[in-house]
């Protein structure tokens, strides 16, 4: 099969010819249709992340068929596997799992033709919705979705930083009955006028701020510098998520921002439970996901273009 191959941190992947992978019992051999590319395979690419298994095919946001079940499609996700015995696998919270794996870091991935998955952690695709189109919902959509339950009942809700989880998270709060702010870097009005077409009533720069008092701020931006903007932008009482499994160092910030018994708060890793629970809604609301398609061996450009931050909505390998 083709992949692209990770073989050593900050350098391209690697175009390979590689001998198909075989499924052990309890797993499934997929055969890949489309595959998210995710900031977190950026980070995993830039050496942001710590020990990946290397040489490693990056991608967790699989779509697939399953090799020898013609027409069962699968979604491949972030969270390969937990041990199921530890304190947090006992009390639902499996995405703490010490043990975890995780695909696309610990195991291969999805920037390949085939691709190898525990069962158990596999979640059907909704039907109406493409390859291309579920892609993003397996990791974009799955934290995304986690990170707005994180955020309570907020009414009023900020979004820093308009990619592709916010784009999705966007229509999902609507839904909802939320009313949404978009705040991007300024001047990139390519990204306000995107949020403001999928129903957010404002758009504009992250460090001027929303014209009213957030509820409860999502930040997806990897950058720490947003955290004392948006303790700033919320209500007593609200909420601040930090929705990236990396960010760049949140800077000193007095406790005035906190008090008033503001709560900031990570996410990380996803639960089945939250996959099994946005798959089934997002039909319902319905979510759209708008994607730029690549083929398999463009994945380092669509990666480049990812970083610059020129992608509207999610970028998608298709092999």
């Amino acid at each position: 099969m083709r992949a692209m191959v990770l073989d050593a941190p900050r350098q391209p992947l690697r175009l390979a010819e590689l001998r198909e992978p075989r499924s052990e019992p309890g797993q499934l051999l997929v055969r890949v249709r489309a595959c998210g590319v995710c900031r977190t395979d950026l980070h995993v690419v830039d050496g942001e992340l710590a020990k990946p298994k290397l040489p490693l095919i990056v991608g967790h946001q699989i779509v697939g068929e399953v090799v020898g079940e013609e027409g069962r499609r699968v979604g491949v996700p972030w969270l390969g596997w937990t041990c199921g015995e530890c304190r947090y696998c006992r009390t639902g919270q499996e995405n703490l799992c010490d043990r975890a794996l995780f695909t696309g870091y610990d195991l291969d991935g999805g920037y390949a033709e085939l691709a190898v998955a525990d069962e158990r952690f596999c979640f059907p695709i909704p039907w109406g919705y493409p390859d291309l189109q579920a892609a993003p919902l397996l990791c974009a959509g799955l934290i995304g979705y986690r990170s707005l339950r994180l955020a309570g009942d907020a009414e009023r809700i900020g979004l820093y930083g308009f990619g592709a989880s916010a784009h999705i998270v966007c229509q999902v709060a609507r839904f909802e009955g939320r009313r949404v702010f978009a705040l991007t870097r300024a001047g990139d009005d390519e990204a306000q006028a995107f949020a403001r077409s999928l129903g957010a009533e404002w758009a504009g720069a992250a460090l001027t701020g929303p014209p009213d008092e957030l509820d409860a701020a999502i930040i997806f931006a990897p950058a720490g510098e947003l955290v004392p903007t948006a303790l700033r932008a919320v209500r007593k009482g609200g909420v601040v998520v930090c929705a990236g499994i990396h960010m760049s160092d949140i800077p000193s910030l007095p406790y005035e921002l906190l008090w008033g018994e503001r709560v900031l708060r990570s996410v990380a890793n996803l639960t089945r439970r939250d996959g099994e629970e946005f798959l089934e809604l997002a039909p319902r609301v319905p979510v759209r996901t708008e994607v730029e398609v690549f083929p398999l061996e463009q994945a380092n450009e669509a990666l480049d273009r990812l970083r610059r931050g020129e992608v509207r909505g999610a970028a998608v390998l298709a092999p």
